[in-house]
């Protein structure tokens, strides 16, 4: 080997170590978030129980809870699509726990013509999950509060705006009579990518390219040497 080989080939098995151990980063990274989708799952398909004393995002997110309580004058309207396409508004209510707690209440989807329709509040048993979802960055509007157009799930600020804890229970059922302005309550859906697997094979891709283009040039190098 020629003193001009020393150095590319340094840099290449650099290059080759750096490349490996992103791809293995995520692979790890893949392990992680197939267990967090499990543990969700999990919950998900939980029996449902009591609303916690004092529910967190971190302990508490996607449990399955029953409660029965009273739906309070006020919403939110936030807006969002139809499955199936078309305008809709989930319906977003203060909820009145039979202990006395007031938490945010997401009744559901109405159709765009439905959205100023009267719902009056009352009693309700409803059963769902827990929820803090991560609906807003930089590019999210705010809310137009003057028109009630809201354009995420924002907990702390729905609950700032209709007075309740930061604890929003998303109903998958409920008790409340059928009708046209009567929310339509939706399964949770977990929507977390995992594209883990596919990144690992583009590092490793990466690795292994960097690797022939080092020896096809150390073969340049060692050529003109000769």
């Amino acid at each position: 080997m020629t003193r001009r080989m020393i150095a590319p080939l340094l840099f290449g098995i650099l290059g080759v170590a750096v490349l490996v151990w992103l791809g293995v980063w995520q692979l790890h990274r893949l392990a992680w978030k197939e267990a967090m989708l499990a543990d969700i799952a999990a919950s998900l398909a939980a029996p449902p129980g009591d609303v916690p004393a004092a529910p967190t995002p971190n302990a508490d997110q996607y449990r399955r809870v029953r409660a029965a309580g009273v739906i309070e004058p006020g919403e939110v309207h936030v807006f969002t699509a139809a499955p199936g396409g078309g305008a809709a508004w989930r319906i977003i209510a203060p909820f009145r726990l039979s202990d006395g707690r007031l938490i945010l209440l997401d009744r559901g989807l109405v159709p765009d013509t439905a959205r100023d329709a009267p719902r009056p509040p009352g009693p309700e048993t409803v059963e769902g999950s827990l929820l803090w979802p991560q609906e807003t960055d930089g590019f999210t509007s705010p809310p137009d509060r003057a028109k009630n157009i809201w354009y995420a799930r924002d907990v702390p600020l729905m609950a700032g705006a209709l007075g309740t804890a930061p604890v929003l229970l998303v109903a998958s059922a409920s008790d409340a009579p059928p009708g046209p302005a009567t929310p339509r309550p939706l399964p949770v859906s977990v929507d977390i990518p995992n594209n883990h697997l596919g990144y690992a094979i583009q590092w490793f891709g990466l690795a292994l390219v960097w690797a022939v283009m080092t020896g096809y040039l150390l073969w340049r190098i060692k050529r003109r040497t000769l």
